[in-house]
């Protein structure tokens, strides 16, 4: 599995997780159960498919090793293994972020390097 994953937040909901140590998760999140996250080669169609349009976005990378035996990688979008975290999300886990500005077509422009 990957060693590195992301998560797409909202500006405010990552300063807010900064003050605490830890992020819970959003509505979403929370409705299923675990925090949900993406590999490289998902992150951008999780992008479009649940936050097109939206230009208050940070993408956060991961390091998977600092999350424990509470990230699992289970079956969603057409059978592809995603990885969630059934625990809050450790903002000492995190390894980069950067915003994500939307392009004149309203599609996410993602970091030079990164998904």
């Amino acid at each position: 599995m990957d060693t590195t994953i992301y998560k797409i937040i909202s500006r405010e909901d990552w300063d807010f997780a900064r003050t605490l140590g830890q992020y819970h998760g959003s509505a979403d999140d929370e409705r299923d159960g675990f925090v949900h996250f993406s590999t490289a080669g998902q992150v951008r169609a999780t992008a479009r498919k649940h936050f097109a349009g939206r230009d208050d976005l940070v993408l956060l990378a991961l390091d998977t090793s600092q999350l424990g035996d509470a990230l699992t990688w289970e079956p969603s979008r057409g059978g592809e293994l995603f990885p969630h975290l059934y625990a809050p999300m450790p903002v000492s886990a995190v390894t980069g972020d950067w915003k994500l500005p939307l392009d004149g077509k309203g599609d996410h422009v993602f970091p030079e390097g990164v998904a």
